[in-house]
């Protein structure tokens, strides 16, 4: 009996020991990578082939080409193309998509009152915007359309293609189908992953909702041949399973990578996401292009978009940046000492991490009376080491590592996929979170007519090392301190529709929540973001000032163009019965004088010819902003009204060329 319950012991400690590989932790916590449910995962998995093909592109400093297709797959096709017999049902009552009649009545009845509370709500709407009502209930209908296929399983073809990198040949299963297995994770660098997972969790997903292997073609430069995989993944034992390979011939000398898996998802529920996903990315990234097509079972609902690339500008890639002393834990620390070779502990602190000089190395070993080879030290020493470093003041990380899209860039982007009327850029210094180094670029557009930008609000973009960030906006440190700040101060206000687009790089990006979808509130990131934003602020105020008296000069202008035919007939009034007026008292004439009047008499000279000749004035006037000169510039009391400069090749010349003018008691005329 005591043999039997060891044996039953030994069998429950057996079980409470038993370990999960990386690939099942996250094929069970899916949602801590974005797969949440079969909509959000589509956009997902589309999101991390992107965001692969762009890395693979720019490692090798190649100007990216993605091109992405989503070919629908209705359940019916999807079993008929897997072997799939669809049973005819008997058992309706089984089935969850079928309704009872009393079932049936409620749906009804409801519907029925949801169209009629949407049609006051559009109503209302359209009083306030101007929008037509018809508009704003197809617009409903069609997310409530989107809204019922929810429950419908449909399924997607999604193939990536790119011009990147490629894959080694041998690599390309294990670069794919085992987790957690990259050079990067032990780095320091600025990186568009959150995990380090990209494809290899799409394959995941792929796998527990449809079973179908991954295919994936690449090739490397000067490669003869074209590898061709088709695998899928172990989730148990954390390897690719796989089931075809072979290697064609590569004649066209082609260059990239093309991924190809059939998964489950919603387009109809994250259109809007993956398209505004694709109006970002093209953002931040206007040196890339991205062909999008959406290829539906109904081909009116087919889609394609095409994002051209704008500039053949590429900011420098990143590099890889030692670990800062003030970020430094004891694992890392320990890790670090054990792959050492320096003998001397003053080279192991210079050498590893950054911000320590030879120095300050020599320093620090002195006050900790500690010189000795690293990889002699005991655990006390080490922890001694440790403590030390984390009441050392350092000086902060730099951020010349670091690869912002730079404002060149940032406002192609903001201009090439907006066209706003107006865009200002900032490109902040380096900051400092926690030993990593971080940069804020910012850029705020004012107007444009895209519909990305609605008035009446702030419409907030956020980036994160490049990477768009769509969900969580409200709990975002980006959101809040652009919210926070009096826009009305620089004239900016929320009615001209407002675009501000925040993006921030760093070796850490200091995300909150399991699914880092957004920045935690952070005062040294709020300072920063609220900075760049006021430099752009600045600018835009400086513009709309200018943009004002641009304005203010143009009404002055259409002024003067009013009353020119007024002028005209009441100067060519004037002299024409100018010596009937004033016989007795006017001055003497010189013959020149006397001619212009007779050609005035003889109607040779008429009020459009001085019409003529005053518009092409007040014209000359507003290019040389004369106007505004002569008004700052007024000294007499008695206000000279100068009709403009009439150069009429038929007026004759005074003596040497002299002004022709003429006087009475009423006014002064002259013809310059």
């Amino acid at each position: 009996g005591a043999r039997m319950v060891a044996k039953g012991a030994s069998k429950s400690r057996a079980k409470l020991s038993q370990q999960k590989s990386p690939a099942e932790f996250f094929a069970e916590n899916k949602t801590i990578a974005g797969f949440d449910t079969p909509a959000k995962s589509l956009y997902t998995s589309v999101r991390e082939l992107i965001e692969n093909s762009l890395d693979a592109a720019e490692r090798i400093g190649v100007l990216p080409e993605v091109s992405v297709t989503l070919e629908e797959i209705s359940l019916e096709r999807f079993q008929k193309l897997h072997g799939v017999e669809a049973t005819e049902r008997v058992d309706t009552g089984l089935y969850k998509d079928m309704e009872t009649k009393k079932e049936k009545l409620k749906r009804q009845k409801e519907e029925e009152k949801q169209r009629k509370q949407a049609q006051k709500e559009a109503q209302k709407k359209a009083q306030k915007t101007g929008e037509n009502v018809e508009d704003i209930l197809r617009r409903q209908e069609a997310g409530r359309k989107a809204a019922a296929t929810r429950s419908k399983r449909v399924f997607y073809k999604l193939t990536c293609s790119d011009n990147g990198s490629g894959m080694p040949s041998d690599d390309i299963p294990n670069m794919l189908g085992r987790v957690l297995s990259s050079t990067k994770y032990n780095s320091v660098q600025q990186t568009r992953g959150k995990f380090g997972l990209g494809a290899k969790m799409v394959l995941i997903w792929s796998q527990m909702r449809v079973a179908q292997p991954m295919e994936v073609k690449s090739s490397v430069a000067g490669q003869d041949f074209v590898s061709f995989y088709r695998f899928n993944i172990d989730l148990h034992k954390n390897a690719p399973i796989v089931r075809e390979h072979r290697k064609v011939k590569n004649s066209s000398g082609w260059r990239g990578t093309e991924i190809s898996v059939v998964i489950e998802g919603n387009f109809a529920s994250y259109r809007s996401k993956l398209l505004r996903y694709l109006k970002l990315i093209a953002i931040i990234t206007p040196y890339a292009t991205f062909d999008f097509r959406f290829v539906a079972e109904d081909d009116k609902n087919s889609m394609h978009h095409l994002f051209t690339r704008r500039t053949d500008k590429m900011p420098p890639p990143p590099r890889e940046a030692k670990h800062h002393p003030s970020d430094v834990d004891l694992e890392l620390l320990k890790k670090k000492i054990a792959g050492s070779t320096n003998k001397k502990l003053s080279k192991f602190l210079s050498g590893d991490f950054s911000n320590i000089t030879s120095t300050m190395a020599n320093r620090m070993v002195t006050e900790l009376k500690l010189d000795i080879a690293p990889r002699q030290m005991n655990d006390s020493q080490l922890l001694k080491l440790h403590n030390f470093m984390q009441q050392v003041r350092f000086a902060d990380p730099d951020g010349k590592d670091l690869s912002p899209a730079g404002e060149y860039n940032l406002r192609l982007g903001v201009m090439k996929e907006l066209n706003p009327d107006m865009v200002a850029t900032h490109q902040g210094t380096a900051y400092a979170l926690e030993g990593h180094a971080f940069i804020v670029e910012a850029a705020v557009s004012i107007g444009g007519k895209d519909p990305a930008i609605e008035a009446n609000q702030l419409n907030v973009f956020r980036f994160a090392n490049r990477i768009p960030l769509l969900f969580e906006q409200g709990n975002d440190v980006i959101t809040r301190t652009a919210n926070q700040l009096k826009w009305n101060k620089y004239k900016i206000g929320l009615e001209q529709g407002i675009g501000v687009f925040v993006s921030i790089v760093s070796t850490k990006i200091p995300f909150k929540g399991t699914s880092k979808e957004y920045i935690g509130e952070s005062d040294v990131i709020s300072a920063a973001v609220q900075q760049a934003l006021q430099q752009c602020a600045l600018q835009l105020k400086a513009k709309l000032g200018k943009r004002e008296e641009a304005k203010q000069h143009e009404e002055k202008k259409k002024s003067l163009v009013k009353y020119i035919p007024d002028v005209s007939r009441a100067v060519h009034a004037v002299l024409t019965n100018l010596e009937d007026l004033a016989r007795a008292k006017r001055r003497c004439i010189r013959d020149s004088e006397e001619k212009v009047l007779e050609r005035v008499e003889k109607k040779q000279l008429t009020a459009a010819h001085f019409s003529q000749a005053l518009a092409k004035y007040v014209e000359k006037l507003n290019a040389e902003e004369g106007l505004e000169y002569q008004m700052q510039t007024k000294k007499s009391q008695v206000e000279d009204v100068c009709l403009g400069c009439i150069t009429l090749d038929s007026f004759p010349r005074g003596d040497k060329g002299a002004a022709l003018e003429f006087t009475n008691e009423v006014c002064s005329i002259k013809i310059l």
